[in-house]
């Protein structure tokens, strides 16, 4: 994402989205009552209403909403909400849609920008994309994964012709060739800083050795998993053979937020969860962290009950604690979400 200009005095701050993982990073930034500024399409009628030879057009408006909805897809995300500075065709106080997609340009302004949101946009500006491949391997079949800002999206399946002397027919080529190659394509096609490559047992060792790409070979980072599958990936990136070089991504991040946080609960100490538990604790002013998964922010703004999780956002960071929207897409945004979608790592503990 690239900043086109800053202007926190004025609660504006004007964007240009520049590729998918840039959507998530808008859905997180965007919030009800903030005005969306930019160019958009409109449908437009052409002729007279009762003519029966008019027409509606796209025809390109630049316009000013109050966004009352935020739709999230992982291509694009839907802002929409009432027209609050209309145009010739387009009165102000009708409804429209802006479609937020990679190449769209588009000015937030709020009332004032809280700290946590503030870190939400420099992470924005300095998001790359995707630097990790991830492979899970068998003798029978692989799973490529590549590394998103808002989780990780399988790529594709290979599966295998293995000898099995049991069935009685031998194997129609290399299948570990196959992965390799597989992996040498991934790896031009995405230019990946590092490959995890993982299996369980000894087949990664196996598949390295008959690897003779060289400049692949210096990207692989062995790692180990009990089983391979779509969500084998979720057990790689927890593996300890993995942290070093995921230490600095923000979903190693998060997990590592919700681990500390699932450890004090273990011990029943200075943590809380569940809406009612946390609104306490932000009263009392005890939140040292807030943890609120994307999927239950989302689905509070739905219910048209997102302020009151801005209320609590506020609160925190008023109180100089740190608020962080974790991703559900991924192991520990799952766990977090399973607690309710919202939870809190507290100063102190607490007693309900």
């Amino acid at each position: 994402m690239k900043k086109l200009k800053q202007d926190f005095k004025q609660g504006s701050v004007t964007l240009l989205l520049e590729h998918l993982d840039d959507v998530w990073w808008i859905s997180q930034l965007l919030h009800p009552g903030d005005i969306l500024s930019g160019k958009s399409y409109r449908k437009i009628k052409t002729g007279k209403e009762d003519e029966r030879s008019s027409a509606a057009v796209k025809k390109p408006v630049f316009l000013h909403i109050r966004v009352e909805k935020v739709e999230y897809t992982p291509s694009f995300v839907r802002a929409s909400g009432k027209v609050e500075e209309g145009t010739e065709d387009v009165p102000k106080g009708s409804y429209h849609s802006f479609q937020l997609e990679p190449g769209s340009a588009l000015t937030i302004t709020k009332s004032s920008w809280l700290s946590y949101q503030k870190k939400q946009l420099e992470q924005a500006c300095k998001a790359k994309p995707p630097l990790f491949l991830l492979v899970a391997h068998d003798r029978e079949e692989a799973y490529f994964a590549i590394m998103k800002q808002y989780g990780y999206e399988i790529l594709s399946i290979l599966k295998g012709d293995v000898a099995k002397k049991q069935e009685g027919h031998s194997a129609t080529g290399s299948f570990y060739a196959q992965v390799i190659n597989q992996i040498k394509q991934y790896d031009e096609k995405y230019h990946p800083e590092k490959i995890i490559l993982a299996s369980p047992s000894f087949f990664k060792e196996d598949l390295i050795k008959e690897c003779k790409e060289t400049a692949v070979k210096k990207k692989i980072i062995l790692a180990t998993c009990s089983y391979v599958g779509k969500t084998s990936f979720d057990e790689i990136l927890k593996r300890e053979e993995t942290k070093q070089a995921l230490a600095e991504d923000r979903i190693r991040q998060e997990m590592k937020l919700v681990d500390q946080l699932l450890q004090e609960i273990s011990k029943d100490e200075k943590a809380a969860y569940g809406l009612s538990s946390v609104q306490e604790a932000a009263a009392a002013g005890a939140i040292e962290t807030l943890l609120v998964t994307d999927t239950f922010l989302n689905q509070m703004r739905e219910q048209q009950k997102g302020n009151e999780i801005e209320k609590i956002m506020r609160s925190v960071d008023q109180t100089k604690g740190n608020v962080h929207i974790i991703s559900a897409e991924h192991d520990g945004g799952k766990k977090l979400q399973g607690l309710g979608g919202i939870a809190a790592l507290l100063r102190y503990k607490m007693k309900y």
